[in-house]
C-alpha cells in the first residue's frame, strides 16, 4: 500500500502538506473524489471555531461504528482506510495553524490510530516513515519541508523503534533525503535519545546482519554530527563509546582489510566508503560533539585512528584513545571505568581484549584507579600474566607499568617485581617491550630499588643488549641508562657493587650498538653511554659522541685506551665478548668488532692476555679474511697483524699456533692499526637527528 499511495502522491501538487497527499493518495486508490487538503482544523458542531485549536488541536475524528464480520469484510477495510485518510488530513491541518502543540497532537492523534489498526501498527510507521522519506525531494523549503519532518518526529515520539527499523535500510546508500531525516531526528531533542538508543541497539544486535550494523552507524554519524546532539547521550556515553570501539575490533579480526588503505581518505573529501571508516566517524563526531576535539587530534598526530582499524594494531589504538581521553576528557573516565568491568570476564573475545586495553589505559588516571582498591587491581593484573593469551599477558604488563608510576603504590613494588622480571624471558617482542618500560618507570619512582634492580637485572639484562629484535634491543639499552643515571651516587662513591659488574660487563655491547643500523638503538646506546661516562667519570665523552656520529677510528681508539688503563683485570672479558660479535650475520657488526678488537689489542699489556686467548682470537680473524664483505676483510687483516704483534711482544715461548701469516718484526712500540673508512659509516648528523627521537 505504501508504494502505491505515495507514487500517486509524488506527482500531485503537495503544498505544504505531506500526511494531506497521503489521505489523498489513499483516498484515491479507493476511487473516492479528491478533497483538497483543509485548511484548518474542522470544529465540532457544539464548539466555536476559534476554540478548537485552543483545546484540542489535533483530536481524532469521530470514531465508524464497526462493520459486522462476514460478507461486509471488504467495506469494513474501506472504512478503516477512510478513517486513516481523515485523520492525516485533521492531523497536517494541525501542523499547518499549531505550533509544538500540534506536534504533540500528532504524535498522540497517530499513535491512537496506528495503535487501533493492532498486529498492523509496525506495518503503518513503515509506510508514513517510508512516505516521508519518498516526498522528500519534491517538498518545498521552509513550511512545507517543516511540517514533513515534523511529522517524523512525532512518529519517533512514541514509535521511536519502528521507525529507526523503517529508516535504516533506506539508509544504505545515505542519500540525502535519508540524511536529512536523521538529522532533524537529531534536532529534536524529545526524541533524539530514544532514537539513539534504538541505534545503539541496532549497532549491538550480534544477530543483526552486517548491513544494518552499517546503517545504524551511519546514521549515528550523521546525528551525532549535528549540534547538540552528543547531549542526548548523557547516561549511555560510555557505553556507546565501547560499543563502537569494540565494533572497529570486530571488523578487524573478521577481516585483513583489503580496503583499510583507502579509508583514510578525509572527510572533506567524499563520503567513508567502509564500515570501518564509517564507525571511525561517528566516534570522531561522538567525542567532538562533547567537546573532546583535543582527542580527536591526539589520535591524528599518533596514528591512532589508523592503529584501530588494523588487524594486528587495533589494541594498541585502544591504549592511545585511552591516554588521549585521560589527558583531555576525564570527565568521562570514571563511566568508562564503570562499564569496562563487566566487561573484563566476558565471553567475548573482542569485548574481552578490548575492555582490558582500555582498562590498561585508564590506569594511568589515578583518580580513576583510586575507584578500585589497589589490591584489587593489582591482583587483577598479576591474574593476567597467568593467561595462555600473549595479548592478554602483554596488557597485563602495560597495566603494572602505569601502576608503577603511583607513588601511592610503593608498597606494592616487591610484588610488581616478579611479574615483570618473568617477563624479560617471553618470547613474544611486546611482553618483553612492556616489562622493560615497566622496569624503566619503576626506576623514575622516588627511592627506587636501584641495588635490587641491578641484582636482579645482572644476568637477565645483557642477553637483551643483543637482541635480535630492533625494539627490546633499544629498551634494554634505554632501561640500562635509567638505572646508571639513578645510582650514580654510588657509582661515583667507587661501591664496587651489581651495578658496576653490570656496567663493565654491558660496556663492549653498548659501543658496538654505536654503530647499529636501528636509530633508536644507536641513540639510545649513545644516551646511556653518555649517563656511565658522567656517572663513573671516565671523561670520554666527547670521543662517545665522535664514534657515535662520525665513526672515527682515533675517537674508539682513545676509548679502548683508557678503559684497558683503568680496568686491566677486565681486558679478557672485553676481548672475549668482542669475539663473540665476529660471527654475527650482520656485516657492519663484525667490521665494528674486528676493529674493536685491534684497538684493544693495541692498547694492551701483554701480561693481561693468556695465549689461548689470542690463539682463539687469530683464528677467527683468520677465518674472516675469507669474508664477503670486503670491509670485514679489510678490517681483519689489520687486526690479525695486531694479535700477532701482541703474542710476539709476550716473549719467545708464546708462539702462535697459525704460522702461515707473516709476521712483522716485533718492536718495543707496536704500531698502531690504521683502518680503511667505513662503508658502514652512520647517516649524517642532519639525517640522524632530523628523525624521530628515541624511543
Amino acid at each position: 500500500m505504501a508504494g502505491g499511495v505515495w507514487g500517486r502522491a509524488r506527482g500531485a501538487p503537495v503544498g505544504a502538506l505531506t500526511l494531506g497527499a497521503l489521505a489523498e493518495g489513499i483516498r484515491a486508490s479507493q476511487g473516492q473524489p479528491m478533497r483538497p487538503p483543509s485548511k484548518g482544523p474542522q470544529p465540532e458542531p457544539e464548539a466555536e471555531p476559534g476554540h478548537v485549536a485552543a483545546q484540542e488541536p489535533c483530536s481524532p475524528p469521530p470514531a465508524q461504528e464497526p462493520a459486522p464480520e462476514g460478507p461486509s469484510q471488504a467495506p469494513q477495510s474501506s472504512q478503516k482506510e477512510g478513517a486513516l485518510a481523515d485523520l492525516a488530513m485533521y492531523t497536517a491541518a494541525c501542523l499547518e495553524e499549531a505550533g509544538f502543540a500540534g506536534t504533540q497532537a500528532t504524535a498522540l492523534s497517530l499513535s491512537s490510530a496506528l495503535e487501533a489498526q493492532g498486529e498492523r501498527l509496525e506495518d503503518q510507521v513503515h509506510a508514513l516513515v517510508l512516505g516521508l522519506l519518498a516526498q522528500g525531494p519534491s517538498l518545498d523549503e521552509g513550511r512545507p519541508r517543516r511540517a514533513a519532518l515534523r511529522v517524523l518526529s512525532a512518529l519517533a515520539l512514541e514509535h521511536a523503534q519502528d521507525v529507526v527499523c523503517a529508516l535504516l535500510p533506506c539508509s544504505l546508500p545515505l542519500d540525502r533525503a535519508a540524511a536529512e531525516l536523521w538529522r532533524s531526528l537529531s534536532r529534536n531533542q524529545r526524541v533524539n535519545g530514544q532514537v539513539l538508543v534504538q541505534l545503539l541497539w541496532a549497532l549491538k544486535g550480534a544477530a543483526g546482519p552486517e548491513l544494518e550494523a552499517l546503517a545504524a552507524t551511519r546514521a549515528l554519524g550523521e546525528m551525532l554530527a549535528v549540534s547538540g546532539c552528543v547531549g542526548a547521550t548523557r547516561g549511555f556515553y560510555p557505553h556507546l563509546l565501547l560499543v563502537l570501539v569494540t565494533k572497529l575490533h570486530e571488523m578487524a579480526r573478521g577481516t585483513c582489510s583489503p580496503d583499510t588503505s583507502k579509508v583514510w581518505t578525509p572527510s572533506h573529501q567524499g563520503p567513508p566508503h567502509s564500515h570501518a571508516s564509517c564507525t571511525v566517524e561517528a566516534l570522531k563526531a561522538l567525542l567532538t560533539g562533547d567537546g573532546s576535539r583535543m582527542v580527536v587530534t591526539c589520535m591524528e598526530q599518533a596514528g591512532g585512528w589508523r592503529r584501530l582499524v588494523g588487524a594486528h594494531t587495533h589494541l594498541e589504538g585502544v591504549l592511545l584513545l585511552a591516554s588521549a581521553m585521560v589527558a583531555h576528557a576525564d570527565h568521562h573516565l570514571r563511566g568508562l571505568f564503570a562499564d569496562l568491568l563487566p566487561r573484563l570476564r566476558s565471553a567475548d573475545d573482542t569485548q574481552r581484549l578490548t575492555a582490558i586495553a582500555f582498562f590498561t589505559g585508564l590506569l594511568q588516571s589515578w583518580p580513576t584507579a583510586r575507584l578500585l582498591q589497589e589490591e584489587v587491581i593489582l591482583e587483577r593484573l598479576r591474574a593476567w600474566q597467568g593467561d595462555p593469551e600473549p595479548t592478554v599477558r602483554w596488557l597485563g604488563l602495560l597495566g603494572l607499568g602505569h601502576l608503577a608510576l603511583n607513588r601511592r603504590k610503593v608498597r606494592h613494588v616487591s610484588a610488581l617485581l616478579p611479574a615483570l622480571l618473568g617477563a624479560l624471558g617471553e618470547h613474544d617482542a611486546r611482553l618483553v617491550g612492556a616489562a622493560l618500560g615497566a622496569l624503566r618507570r619503576l626506576l623514575l619512582r622516588p627511592r627506587a630499588p636501584v641495588r635490587l634492580l641491578s641484582t636482579e637485572l645482572g644476568p637477565r639484562l645483557p642477553p637483551l643488549l643483543d637482541d635480535a629484535r630492533d625494539p627490546v634491543r633499544a629498551s634494554a639499552v634505554g632501561l640500562l641508562g635509567t638505572l646508571v643515571r639513578r645510582g650514580r651516587g654510588g657509582l661515583r662513591v667507587g661501591l664496587r657493587g651489581p651495578l658496576r659488574k653490570l656496567v663493565l660487563k654491558s660496556l663492549v655491547p653498548l659501543l658496538l650498538c654505536l654503530h647499529d643500523p636501528s636509530l633508536d638503538a644507536a641513540e639510545s646506546s649513545e644516551w646511556t653511554l653518555a649517563r656511565c661516562d658522567h656517572a663513573l667519570q671516565w671523561g670520554l665523552l666527547e670521543e662517545m659522541v665522535t664514534v657515535a656520529h662520525y665513526d672515527s677510528p682515533e675517537a674508539l681508539s682513545r676509548i679502548c685506551h683508557r678503559m684497558v688503563h683503568w680496568y686491566p683485570s677486565h681486558v679478557p672479558r672485553f676481548l672475549s665478548q668482542t669475539q663473540g660479535y665476529l660471527r654475527s650475520p650482520q656485516d657492519h657488526l663484525r667490521r665494528a668488532a674486528t676493529v674493536l678488537i685491534g684497538f684493544f689489542v693495541h692498547h694492551t699489556s701483554p701480561s693481561h692476555v693468556n695465549q689461548d686467548l689470542l690463539d682463539s682470537l687469530f683464528q677467527d680473524l683468520g677465518q674472516l679474511q675469507s669474508d664477503p664483505e670486503s670491509a670485514v676483510v679489510a678490517a681483519a687483516q689489520v687486526s690479525s697483524q695486531q694479535v700477532a704483534l701482541l703474542a710476539r711482544a709476550q716473549g719467545p715461548r708464546c708462539r702462535l699456533r697459525f704460522p702461515r701469516l707473516r709476521l712483522r718484526q716485533a718492536r718495543a712500540d707496536r704500531p698502531p692499526p690504521v683502518y680503511p673508512d667505513s662503508p658502514f659509516r652512520h647517516r649524517s648528523v642532519r639525517g640522524r637527528w632530523g628523525s624521530s627521537t628515541p624511543g
